[in-house]
């Protein structure tokens, strides 16, 4: 039986699906994060594997126990298509295109697709044809917006804005408000220490003091930067386990309290950095965007172009606008996918 893979390689997880010849899903898997730039060939792999093993695991009713080898023996691939965080250039692209095509046993070529994952939100694009473009915005661990444009079946990168990375930028997603409610927070802090006054009462402090077992705010700055401990390093009871973890990480894994906070709290601080990291992401957008005023080439019109949303950040800001002025928000494009 011949399968059809596409895998989905972010910074916090792997997603892998398989489908049937009738473009049925009949298998699904997680694995851990795949972003190419941070991890290497050798953890990217193993990631994948355990993704595309586990999802082939699944395309039995019931799921096999047995431990799947790669490349399979029993099925074959007619072709894979993956989406990598990371791949941001066709010399990425030629350096990890070997690595899987040894893992699947799907030799480089027309059968194996690797890009950047941005590709995978634009396919939708092929499924309505009143719609010539595609935005793919992802709001996961980073941010990346890209502008697409299909002909005969056949995605061009127009434009891109973001996805630089941690260190760079990665405005709009989670390590970014994870670093802005810190920024916040610090703030306030500062501000009381010359007005004399306790900063105001914020569920957001307090989920985020309770998550780094801490009771004076300003432990927060060694907790995050500390540099994280190497395997080989001796342990020390009185170190932080949070120290094990990668720094960008620590900051990243804050965002989940950050949404908690503002949607189930109310909390004005997290809903303050939330509209701060929102609107970055949304004007990223609109670089991409045509402007009558300021026309661009490769700009593309929004009432041509679907929007696709990826990444738990951006897709929980679509769903939760409310909070952020939702009743006014004007959607000018097409449709919007999240």
């Amino acid at each position: 039986m011949a399968l059809y893979l596409c895998v989905d390689c972010g910074g916090s997880k792997t997603a892998a699906a398989i489908a049937n010849e009738s473009g049925e899903i009949i298998g699904r898997a997680f694995g851990g994060p795949s972003n190419f730039a941070y991890l290497g060939i050798e953890a990217f792999s193993s990631s994948v594997a355990t993704a595309v093993g586990n999802a082939l695991k699944s395309c039995t009713s019931p799921p096999s126990q047995e431990p799947v080898s790669l490349p399979p023996t029993s099925v074959t691939f007619a072709a894979a298509w993956f989406g990598i965080s990371g791949v941001d250039s066709p010399a990425a692209v030629a350096a990890i295109t070997p690595a899987i095509s040894k893992l699947l046993g799907i030799p480089a070529g027309p059968r194996l697709v690797v890009a950047n994952d941005t590709h995978l939100l634009a396919a939708p694009v092929r499924l309505h044809p009143e719609v010539s473009c595609a935005v793919a915005v992802i709001g996961g661990t980073g941010s990346i917006s890209v502008s697409f444009k299909e002909t005969n079946g056949i995605l061009e990168e127009l434009g891109r804005i973001g996805g630089w990375g941690w260190i760079l930028g990665d405005e709009g997603g989670g390590f970014h408000v994870g670093r802005e409610a810190i920024r916040q927070l610090l703030m306030e802090h500062d501000k009381a220490s010359v007005t004399g006054k306790p900063p105001p009462d914020s569920s957001l402090r307090t989920r985020i003091m309770s998550h780094f077992s801490i009771t004076d705010f300003m432990e927060i700055l060694t907790l995050i930067h500390l540099p994280e401990r190497t395997p080989s390093a001796p342990s020390d009871a009185d170190t932080s386990p949070h120290v094990s973890i990668p720094r960008e990480k620590r900051l990243s894994s804050l965002s989940p309290m950050v949404f908690d906070a503002a949607f189930e709290d109310k909390d004005p601080l997290a809903i303050s950095v939330l509209r701060i990291c929102s609107d970055i992401l949304a004007n990223e957008v609109a670089v991409l965007l045509y402007d009558e005023k300021n026309p661009q080439p490769r700009a593309v019109k929004a009432s041509e172009s679907i929007i696709s949303f990826g990444g738990s950040y951006s897709v929980s800001y679509m769903l939760r606008m409310d909070l952020f002025g939702g009743s006014n928000v004007i959607v000018v494009g097409v449709m919007i996918l999240v």
